[in-house]
């Protein structure tokens, strides 16, 4: 097994270069680190185009059993699993609490015609993220609402945070694996809903009727924009329902995963969906 003791080894600096999302489109790779995540994306199928783990690093049974799982696959030849000192890990690792675990994984290449529902489905949209934290904490809360999919629609001008951002997946804690999520342009993304006959409900402080009044027991796509502009016109214009939550007070937003929580179990009280 391959042992990597120096920062600059040209793996490590890729690995580091993969931070940067115009590295990761190119590589159409990114980059899952701690325990829990790893876990996830084993759990789920994913077979990492290369691990690394640093021994003096794992800690506890739960790490053990994933660094055991990597080890086995990368005894298949499915992938391969490189061993590598403390200070080339921190300078891989995005945050410090990794449980010396770490995989480079490629793109997830989920389509839009590929997702299928069994009744009326509960989509989410999620339009120009400002922040990989509020992205990766509304796939936590799809994964506990059940949602069927999640879709981030590409802008043109790739503003907001990129699903495949390790930022996203790390704030997630893998539920970026229990969700299935599609990246795909605006256009795309607006021309297969209404294919579908999925009514989109965009959310926005200048809608008349209360998230509460409006019926989403039928096939629906909750679409929610950044905290900043929120959603475009584009999605506003696609649209079969506008509505707001309520604010009493002197702030004019909520957080976005804030929002989205409140949207998507609103979903969940009028549908009884779960108990």
């Amino acid at each position: 097994m391959l042992s990597i003791t120096s920062p600059q080894n040209p793996r490590v600096k890729r690995i580091v270069k993969l931070s940067e999302r115009r590295a990761r489109d190119e590589a159409r790779q990114t980059v899952v680190e701690g325990v829990r995540e790893i876990r996830q994306a084993l759990d789920h199928g994913v077979v990492p185009v290369e691990a690394y783990m640093c021994p003096e690093l794992i800690d506890g049974a739960e790490a053990e059993r994933v660094a055991q799982h990597l080890r086995a696959t990368a005894a298949t030849g499915m992938s391969e699993l490189l061993l590598v000192s403390p200070d080339v890990f921190a300078k891989m690792a995005y945050r410090g609490a990794s449980g010396g675990l770490l995989m480079v994984i490629a793109y997830r290449r989920n389509r839009l015609e590929s997702l299928a529902f069994g009744g009326a489905p509960f989509l989410l949209v999620v339009e120009e993220a400002e922040k990989p934290g509020n992205l990766g904490a509304i796939l936590r809360t799809a994964d506990a609402a059940g949602v069927d999919a999640v879709l981030v629609p590409t802008p043109p001008d790739h503003q907001g945070t990129d699903l495949h951002n390790p930022n996203v997946i790390r704030a997630s804690l893998g539920a970026y694996f229990t969700v299935p999520t599609v990246a795909a342009t605006t256009d795309e993304t607006i021309g297969w809903l209404h294919e579908q006959g999925i009514t989109v409900v965009a959310a926005g402080p200048a809608a008349e009727t209360l998230y509460t009044a409006a019926d989403l027991t039928g096939p629906v796509a909750l679409a929610v924009g950044s905290e900043a502009w929120g959603l475009s016109d584009t999605w506003l214009a696609a649209a079969g329902v506008r509505v707001r939550i309520p604010m009493a007070g002197a702030v004019d937003s909520l957080n976005l995963s804030a929002s989205a929580a409140l949207l998507m179990y609103e979903v969940v009280r009028q549908r009884g969906s779960i108990d």
